[in-house]
């Protein structure tokens, strides 16, 4: 298992560079509330918004530069999303080791630690680790040159499927591709049937929802109905899978999907993420 960790400030500097905006990094303190200039708080405000709107046209042409890797290799690539403790890690431990004729690779994404790869290194499956802890605290998701700056890491002439766990979180994670052919999303039975109307985001943007631990639907008071159709109000007609990692009900599934991938994908049936 190979661990890498990336700092956000880091990052941010690797990702001008790659586009030509930076050849180093200079920068100056300012005071924590400089005054505006009378009538510049629109300006402000306006300027706030084309710094985000530039960073994640920066982040797709990064990510675009990532899929170009992958299809050079013919590796079909799966953006893996959920909320923490959603059950991403057990779903693989079910998968990753039943694919027929498919050979899969994992990146796992994490703030901090490794504990999620060792238990998928077990199953003799290549994983890297990449953690976003050094800096702020820990970046809550992973964008794409994060995930550029494990390429090299990555054994892609080795693999049909690379797996890609992106860091729990509903938020942050739909908002930055990083390259993938599709997106995954794990959504548990115990966090609630009103998630997909909540973060809509996350739920719009996956190709495949997996409604994960049915197991537990007699002990909890979960309406599947109401989820289903709150999912069909986001993304209609989004492919669902209902199953459960800790019994292996519907993995079968799951793992005929994943089977399937790269063929579609070297035959050019991609999903483009639409944010």
């Amino acid at each position: 298992m190979k661990e890498i960790r990336i700092g956000p400030f880091a990052q941010l500097v690797a990702m001008l560079a790659f586009l030509g905006l930076v050849g180093g990094a200079v920068y100056t303190q300012l005071p924590e509330n400089p005054p505006l200039p009378e009538g510049q708080g629109d300006v402000m405000h306006r300027t706030r918004i084309r710094v985000v709107e530039d960073a994640l046209d920066a982040n797709n042409t990064i990510a675009r530069a990532n899929r170009a890797d992958f299809d050079r290799a013919g590796v079909a690539v799966v953006n893996l999303m959920s909320a923490p403790g959603a059950g991403k890690t057990s779903i693989l431990e079910r998968v990753v080791s039943s694919l027929s004729g498919v050979s899969v690779g994992v990146l796992e994404g994490d703030v901090q630690g490794s504990l999620d790869a060792e238990r998928l290194a077990g199953l003799h499956v290549p994983v890297t680790q990449l953690n976003t802890d050094p800096g702020f605290g820990g970046e809550c998701h992973l964008d794409a040159n994060m995930v550029r700056s494990a390429l090299e890491q990555l054994p892609l002439e080795q693999i049909d499927l690379l797996i890609i766990e992106n860091v729990g979180n509903l938020v942050c994670p739909a908002e930055f591709s990083v390259g993938e052919d599709v997106r995954v999303m794990v959504s548990s039975v115990t966090e609630g049937e009103d998630k997909p109307l909540k973060y809509p985001l996350m739920f719009r943007t996956a190709e495949l929802v997996l409604v994960n631990k049915v197991d537990l639907l007699p002990h909890l008071e979960f309406d599947l109905e109401r989820f289903l159709y709150n999912l069909d109000q986001v993304n209609p007609g989004v492919e669902r899978m209902l199953l459960s990692a800790r019994t292996g009900e519907g993995t079968g599934a799951l793992c005929e999907w994943l089977t399937r991938l790269p063929a579609r994908v070297s035959g050019g049936e991609r999903e483009e993420v639409a944010m």
